[in-house]
């Protein structure tokens, strides 16, 4: 599948896939973040996507992002649309840094994931009841 993507920093390499097999390519930082203990920021990701007809762009964060940095985002996943894809909807991460120190994420660090997901927009039937008896609400199975 080919996806249209623009560089804002051409020093910075393309997004990439660490393995033959990786399910999700990497995010790099456009420039030098600080993320404030306790605090969260808006990381750059140096890239402008265009997710294709029928895919959005989900932003993860890596795996060893927690652990090495201390750093999760607070929105679990971003949902790029393909329609965020302008000349300024450069592709952000929002990083919330649990520490109790400053967090420095360097430029051309490796910091969150991406990966294209198909989505379907559905048409709405409403209904008066949609099943006649209830499972137990959050957590019911245990």
């Amino acid at each position: 599948m080919k996806v249209k993507i623009k560089r804002l920093d051409k020093n910075l390499p393309l997004p990439t896939y660490a393995t033959a097999e990786s399910a999700a390519f990497d995010f790099i930082c456009r420039e030098t973040t600080i993320i404030g203990a306790k605090n969260y920021k808006v990381v750059p990701a140096n890239n402008i996507i265009e997710a294709p007809h029928g895919y959005f762009l989900a932003v993860l964060p890596r795996s060893s992002t927690i652990k090495k940095k201390g750093l999760i985002m607070p929105n679990s996943i971003g949902v790029i649309d393909p329609d965020y894809s302008g000349p300024e909807d450069e592709v952000l991460m929002l990083f919330y840094n649990l520490t109790d120190q400053d967090v420095t994420v360097e430029k051309g660090e490796r910091i969150a994931q991406g990966i294209f997901i198909k989505i379907d927009q559905v048409e709405w039937d409403e209904v008066n009841e949609v099943r006649p008896a209830s499972r137990g609400g959050f957590g019911s199975t245990g």
